[in-house]
C-alpha cells in the first residue's frame, strides 16, 4: 500500500496544476466561464451538462451556493465538448511549458500510469466521477496520456475518499475544516476556494472540538487516529488500480514520477497564474 500512495502523490501534481495554470484560465475565459465557472465546468463536462446537485454530491465539500452560481449557467456558454477540449488543450500547453515532454523515462511513466488506470476502469461501481472521466477518449502523445491517466488515478481515489468520509460520518465542512487542521494545506485558500459562511465554519470548529476531534486549531491525538483511519481507508480502495503494477512497478513508477512531479513544482505551475 506504501508504495501505491508513493506512486499516486509523487504524480498528483501532473493533474492538480490544471486547477491553477494560466492556460485553463485563459482558455475558459475565451468560452465566456468565470473563476468558478472555470473550475466546476471542466471537471465535470465529462458528465455532459451536469446539474448543479449532481456537482455538489461528487465534488464533495463546496458550498452549494457556490456551485449553483456557476452551473447549469456555464453549459449556456459552453458546450461540454468545447470545455473539455480546452481543459486537455491547457494541460498538455502547461506540462509541455514545465518541459515535462523532454521527461526522462516519460513513455515508460506514462505506460505505467495508463496501465494503472486501465485496471482501475474495471472497479467503475461506485465511483461516478471516475466513471464518467473513464468514457473520454485516450490522447495519443505521451506528455496528454500521463496527464489523464493521472486524472483518472486521482477521480478513482477521489470517488474512494468521498465514501471513506461518508462512512466515517464526515459532513463536507467538516472535511475541510479537519484538512485545515492538518497544517498541510491554507486554510484561507480553503475557506475562499470552497466558500462556506464564516459563521458556519466556526461553528463546525466549535462542533468538532466538542467531539475532542480538535485542540483549538489543531487536530487532537484523537483527531489524528480519525482522520489517519480515513486517510489508510482511502488508500486500500484506491488499491484495485494500482494491484495491476504490482509493487516494484509500483517503486518503479514513484521513482520515475518524483523529478516529473519536482518539476511541475519548480515550474510554479501549482501556484495560482503562473
Amino acid at each position: 500500500m506504501r508504495a501505491a500512495r508513493e506512486a499516486w502523490r509523487r504524480l498528483e501534481p501532473v493533474h492538480a496544476m490544471i486547477y491553477f495554470v494560466p492556460e485553463g484560465s485563459e482558455r475558459y475565459a475565451a468560452l465566456g466561464l468565470d473563476a468558478a465557472a472555470g473550475y466546476f465546468a471542466p471537471r465535470s463536462a465529462a458528465f455532459g451538462r451536469a446539474s448543479a446537485e449532481l456537482v455538489i454530491a461528487t465534488f464533495y465539500n463546496f458550498n452549494p451556493a457556490l456551485v449553483r452560481g456557476a452551473l447549469p449557467a456555464a453549459w449556456e456558454k459552453a458546450s461540454p465538448e468545447q470545455v473539455l477540449a480546452a481543459r486537455r488543450d491547457a494541460a498538455g500547453a502547461a506540462l509541455r511549458r514545465a518541459g515535462i515532454h523532454r521527461a526522462p523515462g516519460l513513455d515508460e511513466i506514462a505506460a505505467l500510469a495508463a496501465r494503472a488506470a486501465e485496471a482501475a476502469c474495471e472497479h467503475l461501481h461506485g465511483r461516478p466521477l471516475f466513471a464518467a472521466h473513464a468514457a473520454l477518449p485516450w490522447p495519443d502523445e505521451p506528455v496528454d496520456r500521463l496527464w489523464h491517466a493521472q486524472t483518472l488515478l486521482r477521480e478513482f481515489r477521489g470517488d474512494g475518499h468521498i465514501a471513506a468520509l461518508t462512512d466515517a460520518g464526515v459532513a463536507p465542512l467538516e472535511s475541510l475544516v479537519l484538512h485545515a487542521a492538518t497544517g498541510t494545506i491554507s486554510t484561507p485558500f480553503l475557506k475562499t476556494s470552497r466558500a462556506w459562511p464564516a459563521e458556519e465554519w466556526a461553528a463546525t470548529e466549535d462542533a468538532l472540538r466538542a467531539r475532542g476531534l480538535l485542540d483549538g486549531d489543531e487536530l487532537s491525538a484523537e483527531g489524528k487516529a480519525f482522520r489517519q483511519r480515513i486517510e489508510d481507508r482511502t488508500d486500500e480502495l484506491a488499491l484495485p488500480a494500482y494491484a495491476a503494477l504490482g509493487e516494484a512497478d509500483c517503486e518503479r513508477l514513484a521513482a520515475l514520477a518524483r523529478p516529473v512531479g519536482r518539476a511541475v513544482v519548480s515550474a510554479g505551475l501549482l501556484n495560482p497564474g503562473n
